[in-house]
């Protein structure tokens, strides 16, 4: 019994192998139909990715302040660096072409760690602008605290800088799946092919519709092998021939 399932096993081993060797051959042979596809697919992607995916890169930065011991209400003095009063001078100093809502929306107030640095950070189309949002946002702040509240102890701590790298990256989602797409179009289009050829490629497809065994094969010979070697017999005999003159 142990013989019989280690020869069936071993049959279904060179079956397989038999099989994969197919499959590489099917492949290889149409290797230039599949790369076409792929390459296709791939630039199709690509292009529509680049013409219909509005990619808008946005630069954060950001600046810090501490504000001092005496104040009563953080909160309070967190809010007030975002109303409209100091924005409308924000944007009066930079001359933007936004209003104080837009502006607001664009600005994020933090308290650090329950300290009393608050950094406020700024998001940009343009990080040269957003660093000079943040800076001068943080300066008017700090002026007219002093007349609104009454509070003037409000330090700069750091100010903020140009970003040079963008918080959100460009993705390449749509080129990928267009390659992937295309990857399996042409594995599938090359086994249709394949099976819509009714040409008899193998010994086995003779034996399985005649149902008699093949006891030889003749090789395929096209026109330009078969003129080289014409050619190749006629030289030898006149080779021959002036031999045979001479002697």
């Amino acid at each position: 019994m142990s013989r019989i399932n280690q020869g069936y096993g071993s049959t279904n081993l060179k079956a397989r192998e038999i099989n994969l060797k197919e499959y590489y051959d099917l492949i290889k042979k149409r290797l230039w139909l599949m790369i076409l596809i792929i390459i296709l697919t791939t630039l199709a992607g690509y292009f529509y990715d680049s013409k219909y995916n509005n990619y808008v890169p946005l630069y954060e930065t950001s600046t810090r302040i501490i504000i001092g011991p005496e104040a009563e209400s953080m909160v309070t003095l967190m809010v007030m660096i975002k109303d409209p009063s100091i924005l409308e001078k924000v944007i009066q100093e930079l001359e933007l072409t936004r209003t104080t809502e837009t502006l607001a929306a664009q600005i994020d107030v933090v308290r650090l760690d329950e300290s009393r640095v608050i950094q406020i950070a700024v998001t940009d189309e343009d990080p040269v602008l957003a660093a000079n949002i943040a800076n001068e946002t943080a300066r008017i702040f700090k002026e007219d605290i002093v007349s609104i509240l009454q509070f003037s102890d409000v330090r700069l701590l750091s100010e903020a800088k140009e970003m040079p790298y963008p918080l959100n990256e460009k993705s390449n989602g749509i080129t990928i799946i267009a390659f992937v797409f295309g990857v399996v179009v042409s594995i599938g289009l090359v086994f249709l092919l394949d099976s819509l050829d009714g040409t008899l490629k193998k010994d086995r497809d003779v034996e399985e519709i005649l149902g008699v065994p093949v006891l030889g094969v003749i090789s395929n010979m096209n026109r330009k092998k078969y003129i080289s070697k014409k050619h190749k017999n006629y030289q030898d005999l006149e080779i021959r021939g002036e031999t045979i003159g001479v002697e």
